[in-house]
């Protein structure tokens, strides 16, 4: 090297990754034999990125710059033999993207040395990469909760002369990764056609665009998986899983000519039916703690307005008073009983018409099946009609007791709250005619009336 022997630069705690804003310190160290003559010493740090569209060409199309600083580390005069150290510092932009190398672009960062020499004299120059990274938080990207799904049905020909139809549907369990972590891929294949399909086949594709006068695509497959075949006629659901390698992130803020896009392609190797999945791929995982369903929890007081009547159980120690009912509606007067049930003797009360369920509000037609609480809280005991001579079953309770009629399908009273056994007040039920007999005795003749 003659007389420059020593010509490095040296990074502070040999820290090679840098987040922006941070500041970048360091020495260039310059050795020489003898004593070397110098006009001036300068240390530069800049940043930019460049794109082709050939690959692995470093005559750059297109450039933008992010950034460029120097400084003068020693002025004119001339280095003794020996070491000489020269320190530097300089300050990295927030807003500079993060370091990327591709076949036809890359985003750079370096540190550069310049040693100006008089006329006619060699000049030296040295230079060292460092890398960039500014972390992409996928809790920030918009539209990344739930779930990525997409559907394609297509028809093909087979045999010349036949046609098929094959639906495909796919879906992604999550919309972001990181690297490290696990998709879950699910896909259902419909085969409406009498052939059998190819393989089945999920694939982590990345698509690198660099924006030239005529925009380079550059399209890779980074991960694949492969699954059976799927017979005429027949419909299957595939489950796989693909882990996410090391990659760049998605997004590169801050950077006009480079574009990183990556998504699942779901496919069959005959027919040819696909199906793309975008996702993203970032540096800090998503927190299920920061989901909107999880973050949007109604306040006490608005669940207690609107939680109905009968959600609430009444405490163990009012159980000997009658807890407060909330209001209920206005009963409306039922219809009458027809002639024959009144002239039957054991015709049990029939609940009151499907049409009055259904014009109360909330309420619903009755089925066979448990009525539900809202339901419940609509009937009115009032709604019953009872018709002289109407008699109950024998198995009807004589003592007041809490059970309703075995006839009612409608409730009188609140459902008890569920996981109780009993009701913290009695039912309201109709009068027990069972024992007596109706009338007592034969009303007076008119002539008895008028004499009395």
């Amino acid at each position: 090297m003659g007389k420059l022997q020593q010509f490095d630069i040296t990074f502070d705690k040999n820290k090679v990754v840098y987040s922006p804003g941070d500041s970048i310190s360091g020495s260039v160290t310059i050795k020489v034999s003898q004593p070397l003559q110098c006009k001036d010493i300068k240390v530069s740090c800049n940043g930019f990125c460049g794109v082709t569209n050939k690959v692995n060409d470093t005559a750059w199309m297109e450039e933008e710059q992010y950034f460029n600083s120097t400084i003068s580390v020693a002025d004119k005069g001339t280095l003794k033999p020996g070491e000489h150290p020269f320190p530097f510092k300089f300050l990295i932009p927030a807003s500079a993207p993060t370091s990327f190398e591709g076949n036809y672009g890359r985003i750079i960062y370096r540190v550069r040395a310049f040693i100006d020499t008089p006329r006619f004299a060699k000049d030296y120059n040295t230079e060292k990469a460092f890398y960039l990274l500014s972390l992409l938080n996928l809790n920030e990207v918009p539209d990344i909760w739930g779930t990525c799904s997409s559907a394609v049905t297509q028809q093909f020909t087979y045999m010349l002369v036949k046609t098929g139809t094959m639906v495909l549907k796919a879906q992604t369990d999550m919309r972001g990764y990181t690297p490290g972590q696990i998709i879950q891929v699910t896909a259902n294949i419909h085969n409406q056609s009498g052939k059998t399909t190819g393989n089945m086949v999920a694939s982590l594709m990345q698509r690198v665009t660099y924006e030239t006068k005529k925009p380079t695509h550059d399209l890779r497959t980074i991960a694949e998986v492969e699954g059976g075949v799927v017979k005429a006629g027949k419909e299957v659901e595939w489950k796989e899983q693909i882990i996410v390698p090391p990659l760049p992130q998605s997004c590169l803020a801050g950077c006009e000519l480079i574009k990183i896009e990556y998504y699942v392609k779901v496919s069959l190797k005959s027919p040819d039916v696909m199906l793309t999945l975008p996702i993203h791929i970032g540096n800090v995982s998503l927190d299920k703690k920061l989901h909107p369903s999880a973050r949007a929890a109604p306040p006490s007081s608005a669940a207690a307005k609107d939680t109905p009547a009968s959600a609430f159980t009444p405490d163990a120690s009012s159980s000997a008073t009658t807890p407060t009912l909330p209001p209920r509606p206005a009963p409306k007067p039922a219809p009458r009983p027809a002639a024959r049930s009144r002239m039957s003797s054991h015709s049990s009360p029939s609940a009151p018409p499907a049409e009055y369920l259904q014009g109360a509000e909330g309420g619903t037609p009755m089925s066979d099946g448990f009525p539900n609480k809202r339901q419940s809280q609509l009937v009115s005991p009032n709604a019953f009609s009872y018709a002289p001579g109407l008699f109950f079953p024998q198995n009807q309770p004589h003592n007041g007791s809490s059970t309703a009629p075995s006839g009612c399908t409608g409730a009188t009273a609140p459902y008890p709250p569920e996981g109780a056994t009993s009701m913290p007040m009695p039912l309201i039920v109709p009068p027990d005619y069972s024992n007596s007999s109706y009338p007592q005795e034969a009303p007076p003749t008119y002539d008895e009336s008028c004499n009395t």
